[in-house]
């Protein structure tokens, strides 16, 4: 893995497969914005050590008559004195550290971040809105490494966004892939779109996780894109810095690897906005409408008053849409409060079938509120007098309490139609059964039940207006 300075758009044969010292690297001028001066690791003077370490430099891409060694393979191991090329002291309060950053800002985190770890960091890129990092790191003038996950299965923009952002930075990415072997035995086994039938998360294991965790192993720290505002429930108490949860470094073992979030207080707004002043190339499926972007089978674009992790792993539950890279920073208590339970999976429901802190919701006199009773009914009877369109629903959830207005609205419009409009809540002890029976995949979902049909037919895109969803029901009728 190559050493990346931001000065420098091109290199001879493959990337600097030497350490380049501060005499070496002249940082980018740009208004009177200079770099800082500082060393690419830090002195024993600074950093004080219970764990030390020597290594060679990093050599980030072989020759290109070689075949690619993943990222951790190519990591140069421990050797003797005599080949030493630094040493590295590591011990930090990282706590400690993340209070005093707290109110920094995304420049002097990413500053303190490499000055720190030199040439033993990189930063994660999705292709995505992350690449305010690298933009970040371009501004401090400092060297920097940015690595991506290539899964095999990205959008093609996905694909013409990466070398946009190799050319306008000059730099060149270090792409991580699947084992093989895995991702054929996978396929061979489950087909190409299991995890539409039964989750995402082995999928994303053998694409994602491993390759980042072949990746990590050749590092002493990471740099990523999570921030408070992208997952309420799963990323609200994200630290700027912490010591990685789940994923080990290049001494291996717990507390090896460190994780720095640089862009964790801010929103996306924010991040907009630095991307439009600096000029910074976007994924073009931006302006079709995705916000947050994955894998191409596994992301769509959301509307304006949605979320944007909703367009991640639509099928699935809310507490379902991390794909595990993140995993450590995942609030347990959050994940259960997301499906209507505490943190011993005990329904959080009254007696009367209400959450304490919610009120319910779609209540309006022609929207019935269906029992368990009644919805089993429904499904047994093959012949209706009526149709009916029914929504899952679960007070608590941002998702149902947004569309409330428009099923409201979409009740007002079919009073009289011989079609009725009902409520089902579908949380707590119903989930179970709502899954199992009611085609269930996330909150809300809005079943039609025909007149002469025996099964009810799921509701299948992303639009919840009243309009959308009469047009629905006339398709069907």
């Amino acid at each position: 893995m190559a050493l990346v300075s931001p000065s420098s758009s091109a290199t001879s044969g493959s990337l600097l497969s030497h350490s380049i010292s501060t005499q070496d690297f002249t940082g980018p001028q740009i208004g009177s914005f200079r770099p800082l001066d500082r060393p690419l690791v830090p002195s024993t003077a600074t950093t004080s050590s219970r764990r030390r370490c020597a290594v060679k430099p990093v050599l980030a891409e072989p020759k290109r008559n070689e075949s690619m060694v993943p990222l951790a393979a190519a990591s140069t191991v421990i050797s003797s004195a005599s080949e030493v090329a630094e040493k590295v002291e590591i011990d930090e309060d990282y706590e400690k550290l993340a209070k005093e950053l707290e109110n920094a800002s995304p420049l002097e985190i990413m500053d303190r971040a490499l000055g720190k770890f030199g040439n033993d960091i990189a930063i994660a890129f999705s292709g995505a809105e992350d690449v305010a990092l690298i933009e970040y790191a371009r501004l401090t003038g400092r060297p920097f490494r940015v690595f991506s996950l290539d899964t095999g299965r990205l959008n093609a923009e996905t694909y013409r966004y990466f070398d946009a952002v190799e050319k306008h930075y000059g730099i060149r990415i270090e792409y991580m892939f699947p084992d093989a072997v895995e991702v054929q035995a996978l396929v061979r086994s489950k087909g190409l779109f299991s995890f539409y039938e039964d989750g995402h998360q082995e999928c994303c294991r053998v694409r994602k996780v491993r390759p980042l965790r072949r990746a990590l192993k050749g590092l002493r720290a990471w740099i990523t894109g999570q921030r408070k505002d992208q997952s309420p429930g799963t990323r609200a108490e994200v630290p700027v810095v912490q010591v990685d949860p789940v994923f080990e470094g290049l001494d291996g073992g717990v507390g090896s690897l460190v994780k720095w979030n640089p862009v964790a207080n801010m929103d996306g707004g924010a991040i907009w906005n630095l991307l439009r002043t600096m000029d910074v190339p976007v994924n073009e499926l931006h302006s079709k409408g995705y916000v947050s972007i994955g894998c191409e089978p596994c992301t769509r674009p959301v509307l304006p008053w949605q979320h944007e992790r909703e367009g991640r792993w639509w099928w699935e539950d809310a507490k379902a849409k991390e794909c595990g890279l993140h995993k450590g920073n995942v609030k347990e208590e959050n994940s259960a409060h997301v499906n209507g339970a505490n943190r011993n999976g005990a329904s959080t429901q009254n007696s009367n079938g209400s959450t304490p802190s919610h009120a319910d919701i779609f209540d309006a006199r022609n929207i019935v509120s269906i029992t368990r009773a009644g919805v089993e009914n429904l499904i047994k009877l093959k012949n209706r007098s009526e149709p009916w369109i029914v929504v899952l629903y679960a007070p608590w959830c941002p998702f149902c309490q947004a569309m409330e207005s428009s099923f409201v609205e979409l009740a007002e419009k079919l009073e009289g139609s011989g079609v009725k409009v009902g409520k089902f809540r579908a949380d707590g002890d119903q989930k179970t059964f709502a899954q199992q029976e009611l085609q269930l995949g996330s909150f809300p979902t809005i079943l039609f039940f025909p007149k002469n049909s025996s099964k009810p037919i799921k509701y299948p895109s992303e639009k919840r207006d009243a309009d959308s969803l009469i047009a629905f029901i006339n398709a069907l009728r």
